[in-house]
């Protein structure tokens, strides 16, 4: 597979941290590597600008940076280009959901990572995504087809256990179209590594979708590729296969 890689767009947990939420000196170098032969690299992570900040700082990237699945994306500078919401109404009804069903639950607004407890009044703040952590299938299916029947939610997940719900429309795909669409290449000229559902769009729509070995096997499935685990230095590899060959 030639691609011509203009932009290398990396998910954190589960692809480019190790399980110490560290980034290994192998994908430094990679991503360092790349970087020098002037290829962007984006993060895109289901993360809060907050709680990435360090670790995407620490890259020294200089470029866009994608968060909350695709609905936040940052310029070089740290200036916020745009930002998508949920509805207080959807909040109110995924919130309803969790009390129902007495599940585990986070959710970010725009200056904030909620878990419990919550704030009183949910309508005092801007949220952008709101997430379930539910062992039981039975009881996480049921959420999951209430929440299908809402055309304004985006759904996908993190890991086999939770539910990440943005706006619709709001995924990784569409925010990295945008940066794209700025830098004056096509979605031909990426390449995309992830391991869950929130990076699935991604991957389908790059010119070269790489599902890490821990990845889930929907995800491994739309791969065009699939590299080595977090583990062991996958992001590394990919790049170093496809990107800088």
């Amino acid at each position: 597979m030639t691609k011509n890689i203009k932009l290398i767009a990396i998910d954190m947990d589960g692809t480019l941290l190790n399980d110490r939420q560290d980034i290994s000196d192998g994908n430094r170098e990679a991503i360092r590597e790349a970087r020098d032969q002037g290829i962007h690299i984006v993060i895109s992570t289901g993360r809060t600008r907050m709680s990435c900040g360090d670790l995407v700082a620490s890259l020294e990237l200089g470029t866009y940076l994608i968060t909350v699945n695709g609905s936040e994306i940052w310029d070089g500078e740290g200036n916020l280009l745009e930002r998508q919401l949920l509805d207080l109404e959807h909040i109110e009804q995924m919130w309803s959901l969790k009390n129902k069903y007495e599940t585990a639950c986070w959710a970010a607004t725009v200056d904030q990572v909620w878990r419990e407890p919550f704030p009183e009044d949910l309508s005092h703040y801007q949220w952008m995504k709101f997430g379930f952590d539910i062992e039981d299938d039975r009881v996480r299916n049921i959420i999951l087809e209430e929440l299908k029947k809402n055309k304004a939610l985006e759904i996908s997940n993190s890991s086999p256990t939770n539910l990440e719900i943005n706006a619709a429309g709001v995924n990784k795909a569409a925010a990295i179209e945008k940066v794209c669409e700025r830098l004056g290449f096509t979605m031909e000229n990426v390449m995309a590594m992830g391991d869950s559902l929130n990076d699935l769009a991604m991957i389908k729509a790059a010119g070269c979708g790489v599902a890490m070995g821990n990845a889930q096997q929907v995800v491994k499935d739309a791969a065009d590729w699939v590299t080595e685990t977090n583990l062991d230095d996958g992001v590394a590899v990919a790049i170093r296969k496809f990107a800088l060959a």
